[in-house]
């Protein structure tokens, strides 16, 4: 799937990124030494290194020194005027909320060590949490590994998200995170006015425009696997560190699209993979004509059905999969409106990553292939 944000590891072969702030090493150092056990005591052993994953909101690595076993931190920033522009798509007071929330739950999650909304420190605010060392799977194809690690990989993926919709929000102390009910309607609202207001010259494409008119007429009919949850919004394969030589996630990333939401459309999120071409900015596992079991990688229908099972669900298999296209063409709806976003930040000179301008070119792309996917489910 195409690269959104997050406070991933770092990617050797990416090239390096310029920041829209202005991060200063004395400034953010005097800030972070009576704040952060393990900081040095000189600002200049603090190492500083920009992260090239991200489209929304700046990325660090921090650390306390050379030697490979230092302390290390990642550091999280709102990104100032692009900001602006969709504040709701930079809000990482609510990254941090959650990333605390789910401390000591089954929901694997790197530890918040301090927050600041001082934008005078590095300007904007910002966190930071632990950086959790691991293995980050860029596509989705699981190139390198063996079938059945493949397989193992996905298992475990789907194991966390059906994790996470079982959280006890209110235990969480999250009931007030995102309204509950109506979650279709508000996020097709949402992303719909935000899609409108990333517009450039080049104006609407007319998948997104069947979309919008479309997705409200054919809402999915309630079940319970449909009750409010917790949902992250970004749910992929490199949003998730794995264990250096285990299938295991040891923390889920880039929170800053979680809300009290639709469990179904979390999923479908994760499935969008199934159906994106292969290679390029999409990094999907879609080829024509390729036997995805060979690779040892679940078919869409074996990754629903493991994902009920392991809620207690699994009787509600045949009514999830009648609505799957709507869950899928949704996703897509909306991961156009954000490659517009950024897109539209490419266009005025805000963009925080390297790779935007290539990203958000896929804005169209993405609405075709989700018009696709509504045509399938029955529209004219």
């Amino acid at each position: 799937m195409t690269e959104l944000p997050s406070p991933a590891s770092p990617d050797p072969a990416a090239p390096p990124a310029r920041s829209p702030l202005a991060l200063d090493r004395e400034a953010l150092h005097a800030w972070l030494r009576p704040r952060l056990p393990g900081c040095p005591d000189d600002p200049a052993a603090l190492g500083l290194e920009r992260l090239a994953g991200g489209q929304s909101n700046p990325t660090w690595l921090l650390r306390a020194g050379p030697a490979p076993d230092a302390p290390a931190w990642v550091l999280r920033a709102k990104p100032g005027p692009a900001a602006s522009l969709l504040p709701s798509a930079h809000a990482i007071e609510r990254e941090a909320r959650v990333l605390r929330a789910l401390a000591g739950t089954p929901v694997p999650v790197p530890a918040v060590r301090l927050e600041s909304a001082d934008e005078s420190v590095i300007g904007g605010a910002f966190y930071v949490m632990d950086f959790v060392p691991g293995r980050i799977f860029r596509d989705a194809s699981l190139p390198g590994l063996a079938a059945a690690e493949r397989r193992a990989v996905h298992a475990e993926a789907v194991r966390v998200i059906a994790a996470l919709h079982e959280v006890d929000v209110a235990a969480a102390g999250l009931h007030d995170f995102g309204r509950h009910g109506g979650f279709f309607e508000r996020q097709l609202a949402r992303w719909t006015r935000q899609y409108q207001a990333s517009l450039t010259e080049e104006g609407p494409c007319e998948a997104m425009l069947r979309l919008i008119d479309w997705l409200p007429q054919h809402l999915p009919r309630r079940t319970d696997a449909q009750a409010v949850a917790l949902t992250h919004g970004d749910y992929r394969l490199e949003n998730l560190i794995f264990h250096p030589s285990r299938p295991q996630v040891l923390a889920v990333l880039d929170w800053e699209l979680s809300t009290l939401g639709h469990p179904l459309s979390d999923l479908a999120y994760f499935c969008m993979a199934w159906h994106l071409p292969a290679g390029g900015a999409l990094r999907g596992f879609a080829r024509p004509g390729q036997n995805l079991g060979a690779l040892g990688i679940p078919s869409q229908e074996e990754t629903v059905g493991r994902y009920l099972a392991r809620r207690g669900l699994a009787a509600q298999q045949a009514a999830v999969q009648a609505d799957w296209p709507f869950y899928l063409a949704f996703n897509f709806f909306r991961l156009a409106a954000i490659l517009q976003g950024i897109r539209r930040r490419v266009a005025e000179g805000t963009a925080s990553s390297p790779t935007a301008r290539e990203t958000g070119a896929q804005a169209s792309t993405v609405a075709a292939l989700g018009w696709a996917l509504a045509r399938h489910g029955g529209a004219g």
